[in-house]
């Protein structure tokens, strides 16, 4: 069972960057990791996944692409999601993510079962 604890979290003004930080333990060359968010009355979304089916390019939702960026230490086991040109929609509560792929290596968002604790960003303008 992986266990997730996500940090970096924070306020920063409209046009600011900030890099959230995840620690995947019990990761496995089979683990999907991805980044959600769940924004005041609206429904957790996925951000960004892995794909294990082809590495090297992670997944990204439309409203991110461009400005969010995923990348992994494994050595320390620490998936980073790096947010830049950061807007008042970004505002959420942000969430590390990881699933095991079993027949879907491609790392749907609707695999993802396994949640770490949260870490606000507020995004003032």
């Amino acid at each position: 069972q992986v266990q997730l604890m996500e940090s970096g979290g924070g306020s920063v003004q409209a046009g600011g960057s900030l890099r959230l930080s995840c620690v995947a333990s019990g990761q496995t060359f089979t683990t999907c990791v991805g980044w959600f968010r769940q924004a005041p009355g609206k429904e957790r979304e996925g951000v960004a996944t892995t794909d294990i089916s082809n590495p090297g390019q992670p997944k990204y939702a439309d409203s991110v692409k461009g400005r969010f960026t995923v990348s992994r230490d494994s050595a320390k086991n620490t998936h980073y999601l790096q947010m830049n040109n950061l807007t008042a929609e970004d505002t959420a509560m942000y969430y590390c993510a990881a699933a095991k792929a079993l027949f879907d290596i491609s790392c749907p968002w609707t695999l993802y079962n396994t949640w770490g604790q949260g870490t606000q960003v507020t995004v003032t303008s």
